[in-house]
């Protein structure tokens, strides 16, 4: 069973890599990444639940294109790199640890938060509004 499982974390992992999200492994990738952030860089908080696999992934896919996309994308996965995501969830001032999530920064601090009561019980393309309507509010040239 566990190769099983395996084998769907990689495949879960690959979603996000495939479409130019950075994967953050350890604190310090995180530290890294986060600290040194210019522009705009969307974290998501990936996870193995049904509202990450059937409406997170599948919306932040929808919201990559949209003509208007943060400058960076990074991942953590709650459950799984349980550093990295510690380390990033320490960076989303003031929230609750919320898995899937989205939390934005804009040259490096951090400006908005999509938690999972924001996106569960909706589908793929609600969530991607929710991020499109972010990505216009924060990573347009001219807000």
């Amino acid at each position: 069973m566990t190769g099983t499982i395996d084998l769907f974390i990689t495949q879960m992992r690959r979603d996000m890599v495939s479409l130019g999200v950075k994967e953050l492994r350890t604190a310090a990738e995180v530290d890294d990444t986060l600290s040194n952030s210019k522009g705009t860089l969307l974290v998501f908080v990936n996870s193995t639940c049904g509202c990450a696999g059937g409406i997170a992934r599948p919306g932040l896919a929808m919201a990559l294109k949209n003509s208007t996309v943060p400058d960076n994308i990074a991942t953590v996965f709650a459950g799984q790199d349980k550093e990295a995501t510690e380390r990033a969830r320490k960076y989303f001032t003031n929230q609750p640890p919320s898995s899937p999530s989205f939390a934005l920064f804009r040259d490096g601090r951090f400006v908005a938060m999509i938690h999972r009561s924001d996106i569960e019980g909706t589908y793929p393309a609600f969530a991607a509004e929710l991020l499109t309507g972010l990505f216009q509010t924060y990573c347009s040239k001219s807000s």
